[in-house]
């Protein structure tokens, strides 16, 4: 198991008790730091637990969005902990952490889901992170061709 790996476990364990228990962002440091304790006495991450813990934590509207949008049979209340959480990790790295590439977050997401979900976890966050992602990708596409188009139209009226 990769440094990364274990500390996206890490950080997707403290996000599922901290969901499970309520949602108290006050709690959220030190969940984390027993479950390092815990789970991980002698593993250092560099801070990157927290990064994605942060990051999820800050974006958490918006991310929650996404997932309602992209899984609009599933309220998000109706999503089991785990895949709402690792859903939340795998948007927050996908969307809003540019250092994380894109097949890393979502490889990274479908395998905390087929460890720790339920039997058909992987496929369901496949199938919304990847949606997500096909969404993005023409996005950005079209900011490209927009951009092109306004040098070239800009180069035509010089």
């Amino acid at each position: 198991m990769s440094n990364r790996h274990l500390s996206r476990t890490l950080a997707m364990q403290s996000l599922y008790q901290w969901d499970f228990s309520g949602q108290d962002n006050k709690q959220l440091p030190g969940i984390l730091k027993y479950d390092k304790q815990e789970f991980a006495s002698s593993f250092e991450d560099e801070g990157f637990s927290e990064h994605i813990i942060d990051g999820v934590i800050k974006n958490q509207k918006e991310i929650d969005a996404l997932i309602t949008k992209y899984a609009p049979e599933w309220p998000l209340e109706q999503i089991t902990i785990v895949d709402r959480n690792v859903l939340r990790i795998g948007v927050y790295e996908l969307k809003y952490d540019a250092k994380i590439p894109s097949k890393v977050a979502i490889n990274e997401a479908i395998e905390l889901a087929k460890t720790f979900g339920g039997e058909a976890s992987g496929k369901f966050v496949n199938g919304v992170l990847g949606s997500i992602y096909k969404d993005i990708e023409e996005k950005e596409k079209k900011k490209k061709i927009d951009k092109v188009d306004k040098k070239i139209k800009k180069n035509k009226e010089e």
